[in-house]
């Protein structure tokens, strides 16, 4: 099925922020009085990460999933990129869509913005699900070398950027079993988005934060107060299932779910029917 077909009945548009201009949105269940959700991409992603439950979701929330600045079809800006850039970003994203308040989950580097989000802005979080969430302790050697793995690959894909090196970018974030998944389609989406001349100046920013000292921009976990998920895999890279288990033992009251189907660092998308479930289960308790 093409991504397209996943998106039928949602609405992709821009929007406009004060600060980091333009923003690639896509959303459904607007304006039918449902309490928000936000969806937050990976590091070198876009929202077509989310294209298997935005529509899914809409029956309860409105769903609401984006380009981050810097990344998809969003603004790029010669500018700071790291989690608490992209945590201004989304309260002004909230702001022009006229939310106070919403529930926010976010894979990867997504989770680190939506937890630190939740940490800076704490009276305009209802939920917070932190789905292989970056911005914690790394645990293990395995996950030490991951992590030198993906800044490999990143380098690959943001120098010259060929199908073949975003195919490989992009197998790593799904378990092998799954690879199936990474269609011409997909991969061609993120490719057409690496290739996209604005790039350069998007790419200097990132890989920046790639190379910084990320422990400078750990998850605040003690000042988290809203009911957090820490929605995890067996084979996620980097950081493993203790790391999540240690992470959230640090957060108030948070629980862990760890996913039964086959998935790695992209659940939402390899196996959507749990993941759905799950997420709406969470959000709507």
């Amino acid at each position: 099925m093409t991504i397209w077909n996943d998106f039928l009945g949602c609405e992709v548009r821009y929007i406009y922020t004060p600060t980091y201009g333009r923003v690639r949105i896509v959303e459904a269940g607007k304006g039918e009085g449902k309490p928000p959700l936000f969806f937050l991409h990976g590091i070198g992603g876009h929202l077509e990460a989310y294209a298997k439950n935005v529509k899914p979701l809409s029956d309860d929330f409105h769903v609401i999933a984006y380009d981050f600045l810097n990344c998809g079809f969003s603004e790029k800006m010669d500018t700071v990129f790291n989690p608490v850039t992209l945590s201004k970003q989304l309260a002004e994203i909230m702001d022009a869509l006229g939310y106070k308040k919403a529930n926010i989950s976010g894979e990867s580097l997504g989770g680190w913005v939506a937890g630190t989000f939740a940490g800076m802005y704490p009276d305009r979080v209802i939920k917070i699900q932190l789905n292989t969430t970056g911005g914690i302790q790394i645990t293990s050697e395995q996950g030490k070398k991951d992590l030198v793995e993906l800044v490999e690959l990143m380098k690959k894909s943001a120098g010259t950027p060929t199908y073949e090196s975003t195919l490989l970018r992009m197998q790593w974030l799904m378990h092998e079993s799954n690879h199936h998944l990474l269609d011409e389609e997909l991969v061609g989406t993120r490719l057409s988005i690496y290739t996209h001349p604005d790039m350069s100046v998007a790419n200097k920013s990132i890989g920046e934060f790639a190379a910084s000292d990320h422990h400078a921009f750990d998850i605040p976990l003690d000042k988290i107060k809203c009911p957090t998920m820490f929605l995890w895999t067996r084979d996620n890279p980097i950081h493993t299932l203790d790391a999540a288990e240690l992470a959230c033992s640090k957060v108030g009251g948070a629980r862990l779910y760890v996913m039964e189907a086959d998935s790695k660092h992209w659940p939402q998308y390899e196996a959507p029917e749990e993941f759905n479930r799950v997420t709406r289960s969470f959000f709507k308790a």
